[in-house]
């Protein structure tokens, strides 16, 4: 690992790494005492609109460097950020602990996420329950006195009480079952670090197991989350000092990844050096095929904290993307304060979408593609519509994604093709000056799962109907390459419809391909100036 670690700090150095199409971009919003929001109380009428207000304005400034994950802390200490019937609410919202806010924040948070293509996970912060006499302990302590532990002036759950798993997943079904939710973050899934005698890993184990089980029953598309200590335990070469995930409060989050009860996670990697690299090498090595997604600490480069340079964080983000690892900012009002210039970094490494990567492992059967799009140019752009896509999967509806590019057809393997992600509507308004090239597009479906359909492509006609470009014909073992584009070809490339180069081959008329597995596969060209060209795409069924 020494050896490759050191390849990938030297190419995130030396070389900027491409922009995916697939990458989690997220940011923790912490509710907690309004810490990242909200700034304000909700007394009256004009108290709710300017919390919703200023929610909507951290939205659209998460939307401008293409986040496409909140985390939104729903659960904070044993109080909620919504109307439940199991706990009071959280006391940042009215100004007075039990009170409502007059409005239900979640759903609010849950529809303006999914208006722009984000999505939103709730945020459960599982054992702690705030200080002893705190509203959310003492509730806690009244109804359910067995399930409390108390250690000096703080008030937990206790992992050791069977009754903890059965409560923490009735919290969870709840928000489930009444809420569109995209995931479901588990945050303080461990024993709290300062716990008298032996930490049995299966106590937390069996709290992750019955919050699957239970979110799973449901909705098999909510993805299962948590955010363990960023080092998960030592490594060969680099100790984790004695505060990892693992040994020092119980939390096998490896072992979660393993037997598949969790989709995501998100380690806490506040370190910098040999604190950070090697274990961020090991989270994505142990992933299981899962996605993994580096806590990033850029409240460290604010001066109260560790004043870290700006460099720091760059470098971390550069090999956490060569690595294939997702980002999520702890905090986000750091984020957004733009503290040594962090935002405006954001804006330039993040400047086009992405897709967050599909839970193949879940549903790998991707939609149909949409059989109509229309196209209507006019002078101040175009206005696209679409129609006739049809999901596979058990999610409830199908969302879009716009592709648009000068040339054609457009080449949705490219992130900087990506206009608009994970839309509901079919309908889409795009401003275009009448001096600008004209645009091209494509438009995929995407289920719930993340899964994405082929695309459809518009023509040139002002207003058409078209259909799905046809699958390049082969027989599981020879494929027959079209003959446009390849005449000056010195090489064809088989990719993965994530755009990644899996087989070479010399321009010839057929190609075998019976060594690669069933599935979908990019076929492209590349001509003596090294430009690559879109062949088409083709599917292997034996």
């Amino acid at each position: 690992m020494k050896q490759n670690l050191f390849i990938i700090l030297l190419f995130s150095v030396l070389f900027a790494t491409a922009q995916p199409k697939y990458e989690v971009r997220a940011v923790w919003l912490t509710t907690l005492g309004g810490l990242d929001w909200p700034k304000s109380y909700a007394h009256d009428g004009m108290g709710i609109q300017r919390q919703q207000e200023d929610l909507c304005r951290i939205l659209d400034q998460l939307q401008a460097i293409n986040v496409n994950t909140i985390l939104f802390q729903t659960r904070v200490r044993a109080t909620t950020a919504y109307p439940s019937e199991l706990e009071p609410w959280e006391g940042s919202l009215s100004g007075m602990p039990g009170k409502t806010p007059g409005w239900d924040p979640l759903q609010f948070a849950i529809d303006e996420c999914h208006r722009r293509g984000m999505e939103l996970h709730a945020w459960v912060v599982a054992i702690p329950i705030g200080k002893w006499n705190t509203i959310g302990c003492k509730t806690m302590r009244k109804w359910y006195p067995s399930l409390v532990k108390r250690i000096g002036e703080e008030g937990y759950m206790n992992p050791e009480a069977y009754g903890t798993a059965d409560y923490i997943a009735n919290i969870c079904e709840e928000i489930t079952t009444r809420y569109d939710i995209d995931g479901i973050h588990l945050d303080y899934i461990r024993y709290p670090e300062t716990w008298k005698g032996r930490k049995y890993h299966e106590n937390i184990t069996r709290i992750v197991r019955n919050v699957n089980q239970r979110v799973k029953r449901y909705k098999p598309w909510v993805k299962m989350s948590c955010s363990p200590i960023g080092k998960y335990s030592n490594l060969s070469r680099y100790r984790s000092n004695g505060w990892d995930a693992y040994n020092r409060v119980a939390q096998d989050a490896q072992g979660w990844l393993r037997e598949g009860l969790m989709d995501q996670l998100y380690p806490m990697m506040y370190f910098s050096g040999n604190n950070f690299y090697p274990f961020a090498v090991n989270w994505q090595e142990q992933s299981y095929g899962r996605t993994i997604v580096s806590g990033i600490g850029t409240y460290m480069l604010h001066p109260s904290e560790r004043n870290w340079p700006l460099s720091e964080v760059k470098r971390q983000l550069s090999v956490t993307r060569e690595l294939g690892v997702g980002h999520c900012h702890f905090r986000t009002k750091f984020l957004l304060d733009n503290v040594k210039g962090i935002y405006d970094y954001m804006r330039q490494t993040d400047r086009h979408p992405a897709l967050i990567p599909p839970m193949t492992w879940a549903q790998s059967i991707a939609p149909t593609a949409p059989s109509r799009l229309d196209v209507e140019r006019t002078a101040g752009g175009d206005n696209l519509s679409w129609s006739g896509a049809r999901d596979n999967s058990d999610s409830p509806y199908l969302l879009y994604n716009i592709y648009a590019s000068t040339e054609e057809p457009v080449d949705i393997t490219r992130a900087e093709n990506l206009i608009a992600t994970r839309r509901t509507a079919t309908t889409l308004s795009i401003r275009r000056k009448a001096d600008k090239p004209m645009l091209h597009y494509a438009i995929t479906a995407l289920d719930r799962y993340g899964n994405e359909s082929l695309p459809i492509h518009s023509s040139d006609k002002a207003t058409s109907s078209v259909v799905v470009t046809a699958l390049l014909p082969n027989d599981g073992k020879m494929l027959t390459v079209p003959l446009r584009n390849t005449f000056d070809a010195g090489l064809l490339v088989v990719c993965d419809l994530k755009g990644r180069k899996l087989r070479n081959y010399t321009n010839r008329q057929q190609i075998n391909i019976s060594q690669l597995p069933e599935g979908m596969y990019l076929l492209k060209s590349i001509d003596k100036k090294r430009r690559m060209h879109r062949l088409g795409i083709f599917s292997i069924k034996r």
